[in-house]
């Protein structure tokens, strides 16, 4: 790999990636055991590979050890969830073992907003960066559509007579895009005469947050998700029953549009690491975990796989422990907390313009949000280990405020600097990861299946974000009694909350206490087979910045991309 972390001129994440020389992709997917005519190439640096792997690998081979990567809760500041996952995948592969990560695709809309690609940074990225970031390989896309396709066949069915009775006061399913536009966050179509169908409100979200999305990472393989697109809810009849995808007959089709994007994606690393990056739902919305089948390919062809889950451990970490790990019966070994020093400062109340200055004591009362998320971990059965992301604006003293910290709370901890130095930046951190996973792990989820929804979602809100209770309004009392009468009750709850706080209330940093959640909607998602709980004001549609990073996004005349972070 071409890399120069000691070059004095600033080179921005795009800068560095597009320096690269990457290998063939066939000989990365070869490191993992992959033959030839196992992959579908998209070039020579990126490649689908084929499901029968799977078949072929079942039984031939023990599953390796499973490593998620969360963090303490989300600030301007950065933590580098992705980055720490990118680099300890290296790190632990320049010690010699084998090793695959596992991640999530980016949305495309947001990197023309305010936030970072999901592709790593610095010398941590998996490549092709701008690639990743963008149109990939088209599974976006063709989530879009299915999703898309579905509301047309609905509206469709309504427009030529309804023969399933369906209540249109009761539809719930909207269209989605991979943009961020708030202008289409609640809208009225049907308008311009009868020709153009029923007169409707309705909205369009953000494909991350599509269920379609979510289901197709839940999916374990293409009859699996068949039978999730079919019974994906989308209205009630005028007889209060469920009306499905496959009452509509659209199951078929929408499989059909997934076929490709079903299959995993395998790319590499700037040193060479496999990487699978597939399926991207939102983990403030959604699940907020890359797909089943990723995850499951990775360790039958890995010893030591490295996954993330969105955002904070009381959203993705969370949604990853009490959803995907019960569908995938996934039991991961070790858990790694990435903290930093900027972003324990502003949870400690330092304004974001002067974080470069020292500060322990905000480091020491930011800490009160670190140990929540190591709790949070604890709380899985999964011991955590803490990764101490480094940025050039750190001082030695701050850094050793979070290190002593954790040694007087009896958690293990290392220093990472995969951003400035690649795999070698990480070794101290995988050592402690590989000790981690040799222990037997003691993985548990939240709650059980059988409780109530409203039970599941007090045990959430209570243990993981440290309130005192749940309030639902009115009208979200009402859907879950609903959801709980059409025979949905034993679903795991995901709920869709701010990512900037452990509350439902963005403005409360660091560690609130002495608040509650407040449930103002649910649906049943009952393809992805999850309830979801909209607490606060979380919106499923993001809006752009005053000044857009795609104000800042251009092309040279060679097709070299600029801008993109």
């Amino acid at each position: 790999m071409t890399q120069n972390p000691e070059a004095q001129e600033p080179l921005t994440d795009v800068d560095i990636a597009q320096r690269a020389t990457a290998r063939p992709i066939v000989d990365v997917a070869s490191e993992l055991g992959l033959a030839a005519d196992e992959i579908l190439p998209f070039g020579a640096d990126k490649a689908k590979v084929r499901l029968e792997v799977l078949d072929r690998l079942a039984a031939a081979r023990k599953p390796g050890k499973l490593i998620l990567v969360t963090a303490i809760t989300p600030t301007p500041a950065g933590e580098g969830k992705t980055t720490t996952a990118v680099g300890l995948g290296d790190a632990l592969r320049s010690l010699g073992v084998s090793t695959c990560i596992a991640i999530r695709e980016p949305s495309l809309g947001p990197c023309f907003g305010v936030k970072g690609g999901a592709a790593g940074g610095g010398y941590a990225q998996v490549i092709p960066m701008t690639d990743i970031n963008l149109h990939f390989t088209g599974d976006f896309h063709a989530v879009t559509t299915a999703h898309n396709l579905l509301a047309a066949l609905l509206n469709n069915h309504m427009h030529h007579g309804n023969e399933l009775g369906i209540d249109g006061r009761t539809v719930t399913w909207r269209r989605v895009m991979d943009m961020n536009d708030r202008s289409l966050r609640d809208i009225v179509t049907g308008l311009g005469g009868g020709t153009n169908g029923m007169i409707q409100e309705t909205g369009f979200d953000i494909t991350a947050a599509s269920e379609i999305m979510a289901l197709l990472c839940l999916a374990r393989d293409r009859d699996d998700l068949r039978t999730r697109l079919g019974r994906t809810v989308v209205a009630l009849n005028r007889a209060g029953e469920a009306v499905t995808a496959a009452d509509l007959h659209a199951d078929g089709a929408m499989a059909v549009i997934l076929k490709d994007a079903i299959l995993p994606n395998i790319v590499q690393t700037l040193e060479g690491t496999p990487a699978f990056v597939h399926g991207g739902p939102f983990g403030n919305i959604a699940h907020g975990c890359n797909s089943v089948i990723a995850t499951n390919m990775a360790l039958h062809l890995a010893d030591y796989v490295v996954t993330e889950a969105g955002f904070g451990s009381d959203l993705g970490a969370e949604k990853f422990c009490d959803i995907k790990c019960r569908v995938a019966d996934l039991k991961p070994e070790a858990a790694v907390v990435v903290a930093t020093v900027r972003a324990l400062k502003m949870h400690g109340g330092v304004p974001l313009a002067q974080l470069r200055t020292e500060n322990v004591e905000a480091v020491q009362r930011g800490l009160d949000n670190l140990e929540k998320h190591c709790e949070n971990m604890r709380l899985f059965g999964l011991e955590p280990v803490v990764a101490i992301n480094a940025f050039p604006t750190d001082t030695r003293a701050e850094q050793q405020t979070i290190a002593d910290w954790c040694a007087g709370h009896n958690i293990k901890f290392a220093l990472s600097e995969v951003w400035a130095k690649g795999g070698a930046g990480g070794v101290e951190l995988a050592k402690l990861v590989m000790a981690a996973c040799q222990a037997p792990s003691s993985f548990h989820t939240a709650y059980p299946l059988q409780m109530p929804i409203r039970e599941k979602a007090e045990i959430v809100a209570r243990t993981v974000y440290g309130a005192d209770g749940v309030d639902f309004s009115p009208a979200a009392a009402r859907q879950v009694r609903e959801i709980e009468r059409l025979g949905f009750r034993e679903l795991p709850i995901c709920v869709a909350k701010t990512q900037n706080s452990l509350s439902d209330d963005a403005s409360l940093q660091n560690r609130p206490r002495n608040f509650r959640i407040t449930v103002r909607g649910a649906k049943v998602c009952a393809g992805s087979g999850m309830v979801v709980l909209y607490a606060g004001n979380i919106m499923t549609m993001p809006g752009l910045s005053k000044v857009p990073s795609a104000n800042k996004i251009g092309m040279h005349p060679n097709g070299e991309i600029y801008g993109l972070f």
